[in-house]
């Protein structure tokens, strides 16, 4: 979920050992500007009953039906929360509201470094 962004557990600075440090959007500074985005999504999360990461879930589901996720994890319990996703019931008026914060928000930090993003797409 963003590589652990959505959890809404990383809020601050990451540990120094923490391979996400070279991604630019998980500098300090980035971190807290994009923080928002999380809070706004957990609140929609919280009226819904559901987790941040089963709301993004269900989210992607609902974008069309030939979509299909696929989250990593390595613990049993997130796999049964992201399969519990499946079961999300997003309104017209809940989509209207994700989108609505997603398009509110620039996300601050390039999503790779430079070094990182030649070798996508290629």
């Amino acid at each position: 979920m963003g590589k652990g962004f959505l959890t809404g557990n990383i809020n601050t600075k990451l540990e120094d050992v923490d391979r996400r440090n070279i991604l630019p959007r998980f500098t300090e500074e980035n971190i807290k500007a994009n923080f928002v985005l999380v809070e706004a999504l957990s609140e929609i999360a919280r009226q819904k009953n559901v987790t941040t990461g089963q709301l993004a879930l269900a989210w992607l589901l609902a974008q069309k039906p030939w979509i299909a996720p696929i989250p990593g994890t390595t613990k049993l319990h997130r796999l049964e929360e992201n399969i519990a996703s499946t079961n999300v019931v997003l309104t017209t008026d809940d989509l209207v509201k994700i989108d609505t914060a997603i398009n509110g928000i620039t996300l601050a930090g390039d999503r790779y470094p430079e070094f990182l993003a030649k070798q996508i797409d290629k």
